[in-house]
């Protein structure tokens, strides 16, 4: 299992964490997380006040082809994945060619800045990627439970997959949110799993 991901100030990298954590709670499975290029210089990131990049490896498009199953994350940029990571995927063309996707599992998931930023429009936008590639995506559904159904507290996140709100960005992913992650990637793992012992 692998998890690309582009996180510009953190939230999405929680996410892809625990992600990470929940496909590697599924005995068998390797998980790995990858991010993907930066297309802005630091000067801008300055400007901006991104942190530093983590020290997880970056990823080429050749390498996506290497996994059974992938799970895509990504903040939203009026209501559709950032520019950065649909630049990755754009340059997805040769694996495309090869249909080196086609089968494979994918789930997704997203940071928004505020509930209406679009937590589900960009799960949707964000699916024509999987299906131009061949690749079954994947949802949670409401698989995680009650979680799913909570009014109490603000949580991110849908039947689409795990989600966050950054708000004014000093909001980090709240324990249910990453518990929902946790529950996505050992979810999608798991139908990973399964399909690579069909074939």
């Amino acid at each position: 299992m692998s998890s690309p991901y582009y996180s510009m100030y953190g939230h999405v990298e929680k996410l892809a964490e625990e992600i990470k954590k929940g496909a590697a709670s599924v005995e068998g499975v390797e998980a790995k997380l990858w991010q993907v290029p930066e297309m802005l210089n630091d000067e801008i990131l300055g400007k901006m006040s991104a942190p530093a990049k983590s020290d997880v490896p970056i990823i080429s498009p050749s390498e996506l082809a290497e996994a059974d199953g992938l799970i895509f994350g990504f903040p939203t940029r009026f209501g559709m994945m950032a520019a950065q990571f649909k630049a990755f995927l754009d340059a997805t063309g040769g694996l495309w060619r090869s249909q080196s996707l086609a089968g494979k599992p994918a789930g997704l998931f997203y940071s928004t800045g505020s509930q209406g930023g679009g937590q589900e429009t960009t799960a949707l936008t964000a699916i024509t990627q999987l299906v131009h590639h061949g690749m079954i995506f994947v949802p949670i559904g409401y698989t995680f439970g009650a979680g799913m159904f909570e009014m109490e507290q603000v949580k991110g996140g849908s039947p689409y997959g795990a989600g966050t709100f950054a708000g004014d960005g000093l909001r980090q992913p709240s324990q249910l949110e990453l518990e929902q992650a946790f529950h996505q990637g050992k979810h999608i793992a798991g139908i990973a799993k399964k399909l690579k012992g069909v074939a």
